[in-house]
């Protein structure tokens, strides 16, 4: 088995710390929010272990995939974009929940099942949802999120509303169908979607450079649609902030959508069954040494905008908030027996339809 490296991903080596910043077309952003995204990064990935071990416990049924590795993705394009701006995304969703905006305990109860959950408790892992932040779920069939988001790019696009729609799917997913369907009828709109694939390189345990005759590069499908296309590197918050910025500048001036890719990697298995046998420890050590919370981390104390300190004290803060949306999921109801037949359908004139 030939290890993958980021190295022959074509990445260049990274930057000394106090140069790695911002891009000069790009905002920057204040000391405030970048230690707010420090923060972000540390709660996605404490939460995504409490959910594991919670898991393990049996305190969690069904399928669970954890996105410990891929936070500065969540984190980047959280920092790019704004409440009103809709998120729809794949069955990885608990971490971009959270970078959304939706409550931790919230979406812990919602993996336990409990009534106190997003969705009531009835979605479980895949199914995350928030009206109020505009995250519009997760969904649990591959590249079944990715129509669905061009569909709400022509309903901004029809209102008239000066917003994004940014559709998150994994590398796997661009070679389903309604990937190159959805791709055409956004381009040939305009509509104001940001399709974000984050590619981690393997479709479950397969590695995505043996199903795909692009190799392991995605973005360059954006040339058949004539679309917009970026390619960057998924472990570090600020690339796929301005990624994120650029596209949804892109998108709100009307030139139409933009194809993100995003290389990644998840430092966990594809669910909490996979022993991921299918990767050599070279690579998976190749890609740590890249995480993204040491990554940004190192950045910030350069620059004088983070201390070691600081980020001990954001750490523990992170945990103890995890650790607390345990309790609450444990503590909550599970929910009535009469909840089975609500929410199942919208009645014609109602405040949603």
């Amino acid at each position: 088995m030939v290890a993958v490296t980021r190295d022959n991903l074509g990445f260049p080596p990274l930057a000394a710390p106090a140069d790695d910043w911002f891009a000069p077309d790009v905002p920057e952003l204040s000391p405030e929010k970048l230690r707010e995204i420090h923060y972000q990064l540390c709660l996605m990935r404490r939460f995504e272990e409490e959910a594991g071990k919670a898991y393990g416990k049996g305190k969690i049924s069904g399928f669970c995939h954890l996105y410990i590795g891929q936070e500065a993705v969540a984190a980047g394009a959280a920092a790019a974009t704004d409440r009103d701006d809709y998120w729809i995304t794949a069955y990885r969703d608990h971490a971009q929940a959270i970078a959304k905006g939706m409550s931790p305990n919230a979406v812990m109860a919602e993996l336990f099942g409990k009534a106190t959950g997003c969705s009531r408790g009835k979605g479980g892992s895949m199914h995350m949802f928030d009206k109020d932040v505009n995250f519009l779920g997760g969904d649990g069939i591959v590249g079944g999120q990715i129509p669905l988001g061009a569909g709400v790019g022509f309903k901004i696009r029809y209102r008239k509303e000066e917003r994004v729609c940014v559709t998150f799917f994994g590398d796997a997913a661009a070679n389903q169908g309604v990937f190159h369907e959805a791709l055409n009828m956004a381009e040939v709109w305009d509509l104001p979607v940001i399709f974000f694939c984050e590619n981690n390189l393997y479709g479950m345990g397969t590695a995505i450079s043996r199903t795909s005759a692009t190799g392991t590069s995605l973005a360059d499908r954006a040339k058949g649609y004539d679309m917009a296309s970026d390619r960057v590197d998924g472990q570090h918050v600020l690339r796929v902030y301005e990624a994120v910025h650029r596209a949804k500048m892109r998108a709100i001036e009307g030139k139409g959508p933009t194809l993100i890719e995003a290389i990644c990697y998840r430092f966990r298995g594809h669910s909490m069954s996979d022993p991921g046998t299918y990767r050599t420890r070279d690579e998976v050590d190749d890609f740590r040494d890249r995480d993204p919370i040491k990554v940004f981390r190192a950045i910030l104390e350069a620059r004088d905008i983070l201390n070691a300190a600081d980020a001990k004290a954001a750490d523990k803060k992170a945990r103890e908030e995890a650790r607390a949306s345990i309790q609450f999921a444990e503590e909550s109801p599970v929910p009535p027996l009469e909840w089975l037949y609500e929410d199942v359908l919208v009645e014609e004139g109602g405040e949603d339809a």
